[in-house]
């Protein structure tokens, strides 16, 4: 069994807090994780309640760009590595307050290459053996893909939003450390995300409650953008795989093969009983909205053998009632409440 002890960032997020409920769900391992979180608005530590109290867990409140709180993290544990979540990752957001972005995204990123490059250089300029730092990234930073094709690890970077934009920047800043300073960054590239604990602004949580609350769900467009869905339990179960077998340099894609267009899922919500009623409303299309995206993945199912086995048609149902569930009981109040921005269909 590995022995390593983890620095994630931004796990009380979405994906981070799926990533480190599942890694700890096997009571055998012996890998421990350091979460650091800011717990701005997308943050729901209630997803972390079934580890809170696990010895292999230690929770720190602090943000990505204080370099002074993140030397100290590096100086006290002797991290192995780091898997780094922490985003701002709302598309609509990102068009009205990209400064925020870029401050997160691309210099919050700079400055956890640089702890993880100080306190992992040895005195002959190398780097301590054994070492990764797992940059999480998205298929935005390819901008739109055409019909019937998917977008290689080498294809060229174009974003067409200030989220995409700031993560291309984010993922060329890890590859120039290991280019300079031979800092062990990998990168993945991942397709939409779906599953419980997701925050209300993104798709699938906010028609859910939409419909609950006898509100129009309202949609861009026509809702012919098209997206292809993964489970984040998979999506993890495969980050987990990049940190024990990939390759330092490297850009791995994760994807389902799972698509759909944005109609055809609020189509399928609606065809749940508890659902049924909700009207659609098609709403202005955003700026600059990618039609959508694909990735061919083959790269990483060679090397980890890994697949997902989480079809979306298939987890609607459980996923409704847990959304139900959730909203119903107000556990959280700010998750519940609708944003003041449209819905978020990546």
């Amino acid at each position: 069994m590995m022995k390593d002890l983890l620095l994630v960032t931004g796990g009380a997020g979405f994906i981070g807090s799926q990533f480190i409920r599942s890694l700890l769900a096997d009571a055998g391992t012996e890998t421990c994780i350091v979460n650091l979180d800011a717990l701005t608005y997308a943050a729901d530590l209630a997803n972390l309640a079934p580890v809170a109290a696990d010895a292999r867990y230690h929770f720190v409140h602090g943000d990505v760009r204080d370099a002074a709180l993140l030397a100290r993290l590096f100086a006290d544990f002797p991290f192995t590595a780091v898997v780094h979540f922490a985003a701002e990752s709302h598309v609509d957001r990102s068009i009205s307050a990209a400064a925020q972005f870029a401050a997160t995204n691309v210099v919050g990123t700079q400055i956890l290459l640089d702890a993880a490059c100080a306190a992992w250089r040895q005195a002959d300029g190398s780097m301590l053996p054994g070492r990764r730092f797992l940059q999480i990234s998205t298929d935005e930073v390819y901008g739109p893909a055409a019909g019937g094709c998917s977008f290689r690890e080498d294809a060229a970077l174009a974003p067409c939003n200030p989220y995409a934009a700031s993560k291309a920047a984010a993922d060329l800043l890890g590859l120039a450390a290991w280019r300079t300073h031979g800092l062990p960054v990998m990168i993945s590239r991942c397709v939409n995300n779906f599953g419980p604990g997701q925050h209300a602004e993104k798709l699938i949580p906010r028609m859910i409650r939409c419909a609950l609350a006898g509100e129009a769900l309202p949609v861009y467009g026509d809702g012919s953008a098209r997206r292809d869905w993964l489970h984040a339990a998979d999506h993890c179960s495969a980050l987990w795989g990049l940190l024990v077998f990939g390759k330092p340099g490297e850009i791995y894609h994760i994807a389902a093969h799972d698509e759909y267009s944005v109609l055809s899922v609020v189509e399928q919500l609606l065809a749940q009983p508890v659902l049924a009623g909700g009207r659609i409303a098609f709403v202005a299309d955003r700026p600059a909205h990618d039609m959508r995206y694909a990735l061919d993945d083959g790269k990483l199912r060679r090397l980890l053998g890994w697949q997902p086995r989480h079809a979306l048609a298939d987890e609607l149902p459980a996923l409704v009632a847990w959304y139900q569930e959730k909203f119903r009981h107000g556990a959280d109040a700010a998750f519940a409440a609708a944003p003041l921005f449209p819905p978020a269909q990546r």
